[in-house]
């Protein structure tokens, strides 16, 4: 009786939604690959339809999407691409989100609230997808909301090295903006061998209605103080921080965070005379508008190229970060 073989070969494909279609195709780029050609549109209606130009049978593919404004609809565009790569017979499917949507709904802090975070996952693995690719998750226990393999990239080392280059570390001094992000500002601090420092926010008893007060732990008097997060919004939390740094004799504030998704004002908030620099990285679309003289934008497709290389040829995505991964 005959025997039936087929060369055992994978295909890596990379698809893009109409978020932030450039990232894509640097990431492909970076790969020595393309893009595939794909057919999105919205109905009158706001109905979204997407549709692949090839056959995508047994291929390994990776689904590309920024969930930038307007956030629902670029959700909903990657289910509906998660969907058409299943119903087309794709081996498997990987999202790559590298800005989670809905991850600072990750828990309830009072009664009758979603987990949203969670809801975004369910939604993913009913699409279709297989595994999840996203950088520096707002809050690591997400990965667990998702049954099935989730690679949490961190885009410290491509901060760091932009850091390494442009700051003296003698005068440095790594800042947590609140006490939710000090194990990461912690990171920063043994990565750069420099001290740390935490602004702590409480309400003032003396005055009523008053937001809050900064305190600084922390020498911050005559250094360059190096502000992380993993996201900047409306900038009206880092803006008072860097206030309060330059209040507490701070020599300079630099702001470092992985997703610029600067909401209105944001860009008016940041350009305050406290921030010398704002650096960020690429995962969210920036139009014009909302760029100014300083404001840096570090590439973020080279480290998403690498992983995707990486779960491609079963290798190690760990190994990229120094074993913290």
């Amino acid at each position: 009786m005959g025997q039936i073989s087929t060369p055992n070969k994978k295909n890596l494909i990379i698809v893009s939604g109409r978020a932030h279609p450039q990232l894509a195709e640097d990431v492909a780029t970076q790969l020595g690959s393309d893009v595939l050609s794909s057919e999105n549109r919205t109905f009158a209606n706001g109905e979204i339809y997407a549709r692949y130009g090839e056959s995508v049978r047994g291929c390994d593919a990776f689904v590309i999407q920024a969930h930038s404004y307007p956030i629902n609809e670029w959700l909903m565009e990657q289910l509906i691409m998660v969907d058409a790569l299943k119903r087309a017979s794709a081996k498997r499917i990987t999202v790559v989100a590298p800005f989670y949507p809905y991850a600072r709904q990750d828990k309830k802090g009072r009664g009758r609230e979603p987990i949203s975070a969670r809801l975004v996952a369910d939604l993913f693995k009913a699409a279709g997808a297989d595994r999840i690719m996203s950088v520096d998750l707002h809050a690591a226990q997400i990965q667990g909301f998702f049954d099935g393999p989730v690679d949490h990239l961190f885009a410290m080392p491509v901060l760091l090295e932009h850091f390494r280059e442009k700051l003296n570390i003698d005068e440095l001094t790594i800042v947590s903006p609140d006490m939710g992000r000090v194990r990461v500002a912690d990171i920063w601090s043994d990565k750069l061998g420099a001290p740390l420092a935490i602004i702590h926010k409480r309400r003032d008893p003396r005055v009523p209605n008053q937001v809050s007060v900064h305190e600084i732990v922390g020498d911050v008097e005559g250094r360059v103080c190096l502000l992380v997060d993993d996201l900047i919004d409306t900038g009206r939390t880092i803006q008072k921080a860097a206030e309060a740094l330059k209040n507490a004799g701070a020599k300079g504030v630099v702001v470092a965070a992985t997703h610029a998704v600067f909401s209105d004002p944001a860009t008016e908030v940041l350009q305050s005379e406290a921030i010398d620099e704002v650096v960020v990285t690429d995962t969210l679309p920036l139009p014009d508008s909302k760029k100014w003289d300083r404001l840096t934008i570090l590439p973020i497709a080279p480290l998403l190229a690498r992983a995707i290389r990486e779960v491609f040829d079963d290798g190690s995505v760990t190994s990229m970060f120094d074993g913290q991964a």
